[in-house]
This record gives structure tokens, sequence and C-alpha cells, in this order.
């Protein structure tokens, strides 16, 4: 794949340009954004590099969301994520914003789009089900839009 990301250096873009930064944001960064990062490494890792954060980071990962994850995934989110503010982002070429309905902050991107997803917290599993479902889906069409050059 050929991608030339915001952080591409050099007059000419090449097959060796890093992989594109996808920043997941949420308000808390306690449950979507945390599922839609650890989805996105295990689904699009060839692709893009995937993060996730919250205006206002909660401390930790909303305890149905990981259970759920684990059992339908097998992705520990506990062992390799946490819950982080915006400034702990690295450099991004992508921000997708979970729904939150509420204003993010805006970051240097090439690309922000919205996925309007529900927050399950406090709901049954089958909320955090379907949501996982979405994320799941809404992945793997970033992914291809990402191979298919989206943001060049």
């Amino acid at each position: 794949m050929r991608f030339c990301s915001a952080r591409s250096e050099g007059p000419a873009c090449t097959a060796a340009a890093p992989k594109p930064r996808v920043a997941f944001l949420c308000v808390h960064n306690s449950c979507r954004s945390q599922m839609a990062e650890a989805l996105g490494r295990k689904l699009a890792g060839d692709v893009f590099e995937s993060f996730s954060a919250g205006t206002e980071p909660g401390g930790r990962i909303n305890p149905d969301a990981v259970r759920l994850m684990k059992q339908v995934h097998g992705i520990d989110m506990e062992a390799s994520q946490h819950s982080k503010a915006l400034a702990d982002l690295p450099p991004v070429d992508v921000v997708v914003t979970m729904g939150c309905n509420v204003q993010c902050p805006t970051l240097p991107c090439t690309h922000r789009e919205d996925w309007g997803l529900d927050d399950p917290t406090g709901k049954g599993d089958e909320a955090f089900l379907a949501v996982m479902q979405r994320i799941e889906e809404k992945v793997l069409d970033l992914k291809r839009r990402a191979q298919a050059g989206a943001w060049k």
C-alpha cells in the first residue's frame, strides 16, 4: 500500500512511508474508543496504527467492554491499553470520534469522521455486542478506504 501521511517527509511519497495513525476519540476513553483501538490493532494493524484518547479520561476501561472483548475477540484490553488524554496522543493522520455529542478539540489531521455510536455503558451485554459489531464493521471499512488511498 502506498500512503502519503501528514508525517511523510521528502519530496516524494514512497512505499516506505509510515502507516497512517488513526485516533479514536471519546469523552472518557473507557468504552467505544478503547474497543475501536483494540479492534483497529487486531483487524487493521497491517494498514494503520490505532490509538485512542478522551477529552475527560475516565481512569479505567469499562469492565463490561473488557470482558466482552476478551470473550468475543480474545483481546485483553487491560493488558495492552489504558485510559488516555488527548495530550497523550502522537501526531495523527485520521481522527474518528465515536458520537459523543460533545465538541471535541480540533486535532491536526488529514481526515476526520464521526461514527455516531451510542454509548453502551450501563446497558446489557446486547447493547455492548451491538456496538462492538458496528465498530468492527467500521474499522474494516476504514481499513479498506486506507488501502484504497482515501487520504492521500
